[in-house]
């Protein structure tokens, strides 16, 4: 299970491999698990070809991107087909595959009214959430405690200098929501968020006259114009208007919550298996 924490944290695919069903002899009980990650693996199922078809199916499936899970039985004969190895403990075992998709994550660079309020939504989705602020009292415990029934992971950076150098820390991948309560942390934020070149979306909370001296300092401090476009704002849906941080917030969640489900339809299919 630490593996597959640690894979998600980090926005990597992988595969849980658990032994379903066991008839007969065979190397490790029902319930036994292992992961397969693109390159590594933890832990296992019992080996020998058992093991090393389950690995090269889980892997053919983390190309694929499939997102379905599948079972796979095998009879350990020596008569069974076999592809890497003869395993002839006499059993028959029925193997489950079940991917694990890369989750999104979302940092919201901000935790006053608007963020607090995203915060609340998206933390009911299954989804790795950043909460960064510079002000301590924003990240209080009492305060983060709407979060406490959350089904995501919550992530809660401290950084009373220097709130940029999260960006940094962030898994590649995360969306990036930038609304604090300094103009001049935010102007920091989109250009670090620029420069690191690992993140999906940027989004920027403000008004057209904001983005416009953003535009020019990010442009004055050497950025690219088609790199300063990357950065979304206002954020939000554009017909869902309101300045109230409950409506904004509603606003912003569904527009990443739009994001999130164009990336997982981009899967393909999964296809049955058998060996």
């Amino acid at each position: 299970m630490r593996a597959v924490q640690r894979l998600r944290e980090q926005r990597l695919p992988g595969v849980l491999v658990t032994v379903m069903s066991v008839r007969g002899h065979a190397p490790r009980d029902a319930g036994a698990k292992m992961v397969v990650g693109t390159d590594a693996t933890w832990a296992t199922v019992g080996g020998g070809n058992l093991e090393a078809v389950a690995i090269e199916r889980a892997r053919a499936l983390l190309a694929e991107g499939a997102i379905e899970p599948e079972v796979m039985e095998f009879a350990l004969s020596d008569k069974a087909p076999y592809q890497q190895a003869v395993q002839c403990c006499g059993g028959e075992v029925k193997l489950l595959l079940e991917p694990l998709p890369v989750v999104p994550s979302v940092a919201i660079f901000g935790m006053g009214h608007v963020g607090l309020e995203l915060a609340r939504i998206l933390a009911r989705h299954d989804v790795e959430l950043h909460l960064i602020d510079s002000r301590p009292d924003q990240l209080a415990p009492e305060r983060l405690s709407v979060l406490d029934d959350a089904v995501a992971n919550v992530h809660v950076h401290h950084v009373p200098v220097l709130p940029e150098l999260v960006v940094g820390e962030l898994p590649s991948g995360t969306h990036a929501l930038v609304m604090t309560h300094d103009h001049a942390e935010d102007a920091a934020l989109c250009d670090a968020a620029l420069r690191s070149g690992q993140l999906a979306t940027i989004g920027l909370i403000g008004s057209s006259a904001k983005w416009t001296r953003f535009r020019r300092k990010l442009a004055d401090d050497g950025i690219p114009a088609e790199a300063i476009d990357k950065i979304t704002t206002p954020i939000g849906l554009p017909d869902l208007i309101g300045k109230e941080p409950a409506t904004i917030a509603v606003s912003v969640a569904a527009w990443l919550l739009q994001l999130f489900t164009a990336e997982r339809n981009s899967a393909p299919a999964h296809r049955e298996a058998k060996a």
